[in-house]
């Protein structure tokens, strides 16, 4: 297990914490057999901790348009764009899970141009990293071009919606140095 801290903020203990925050980091921790980082990283400020985690399980938790594997490829892909070490290693591991494709994370992290995937896959690897590098420049165009490649304008909008929100997750991780949890290197391998 690593020595370095989860946080360059404080990190509270769960018996701190108000009553629904500590519940729902338990609730995860008995569904992973650990704590993620982030829930103790967050829960510094419970207000922001509850919009956060509301926001991301609108986005993620979704049944319909992308699948979930879709979703999380889109948070490797600019999670990696970002320089984000927790989100890579954090939502690799639930892609390879969710894709079972041990390898997948690590390609796209590395190079998404090489990775090994499907027509689809590139399609919405590129299109979340364009919202990376250059949002202002999209323009309708590009959107009509995804709709020719088959995806639904809700489609779209999740790609974008998953690329904006973990460009601030990431952004909150780097300026914590959040660390990731060891378990997460190895989950989903094999």
């Amino acid at each position: 297990m690593s020595d370095h801290p989860i946080s360059r903020f404080p990190v509270p203990t769960l018996d701190e914490l108000p009553d629904d925050i500590a519940g729902m980091i338990r609730t995860v921790s008995e569904k992973s057999g650990f704590v993620p980082n982030v829930f103790l990283a967050l829960a510094h400020r419970p207000a922001e901790f509850r919009a956060f985690f509301a926001y991301h399980d609108a986005l993620m938790d979704k049944s319909e348009g992308l699948s979930k594997a879709e979703r999380e490829l889109i948070v490797v892909a600019t999670s990696a764009r970002n320089d984000c070490l927790y989100c890579v290693a954090a939502h690799g591991a639930i892609l390879r899970i969710r894709a079972k494709r041990p390898l997948l994370a690590d390609q796209v992290a590395t190079n998404p141009h090489k990775a090994d995937l499907s027509e689809r896959e590139r399609h919405i690897v590129a299109f979340a990293l364009r919202m990376v590098d250059d949002s202002s420049s999209v323009t309708d165009a590009d959107l009509d071009d995804m709709r020719a490649k088959g995806f639904t304008d809700d489609e779209i909008w999740d790609i974008g919606a998953i690329t904006a929100f973990f460009a601030l997750s990431n952004r909150m991780a780097n300026l914590t140095s959040m660390r990731p949890n060891d378990e997460f290197y190895t989950m989903g391998r094999g």
